[in-house]
Order: structure tokens, then sequence, then C-alpha cells
């Protein structure tokens, strides 16, 4: 299996902790079965070099494990944030350096 990073992009204006938000994360995590490497965690403070979508902001990420990018893709569009105007992006994470 192939690990892929879901970067969660928030609305600027977005703020962490609305209501039932938690329940919502926690259903579709929960919904991602094995394909869940690592839950990540939120970003409270971020910024941003180059070009990372005007009018977002990076809010958290997690590790997925999928066949290919069309399945990690699949898996990402189940993600709450989507319905609140906010979006995932997905990127295949290949090993270059190897680890000690």
């Amino acid at each position: 299996m192939t690990h892929f990073v879901f970067a969660y992009r928030m609305p600027t204006s977005y703020e962490p902790g609305g209501p039932g938000a938690a329940q919502a994360w926690g259903a579709w995590f929960e919904s991602l079965g094995g394909a869940l490497v690592d839950i990540g965690n939120p970003a409270f403070e971020a910024t941003a070099l180059g070009s990372c979508g005007e009018g977002t902001k990076l809010g958290g990420y997690s590790i997925i494990a999928a066949d290919d990018l069309e399945s990690a893709v699949a898996l990402a569009k189940g993600c709450p944030a989507i319905a609140g105007g906010a979006g995932v992006e997905v990127g295949m994470l290949t090993a270059i350096y190897p680890r000690a």
C-alpha cells in the first residue's frame, strides 16, 4: 500500500470547534477503517509559502494508506470539511530518504 497525506485546506475565516464538528470528523475517521495510518492533528497556527490557494489556510492533516491516487481521492471525498466549504489536498508520499 502507498501512503498519502490529506492536507485539509480551511477557509481563512474557519474557527475550529463548531457545533457537531468533532462528531462529524470522528465518524469520518472511523469510516476510513484500516486505511487510516495516522489520524494526524489539527493545525491551529500556520503560514504558507508560495501558492497555496487564495483564501485558505492549513487546517490539519492525516496519513492514509490506499492502492493508488484514485483510491485515496475516493476516501477523501467523505471529508466533512468539504461540506463546510473547505478542501482536501491529496498527495502521494514517497520515501526518498531512508530512516536510520
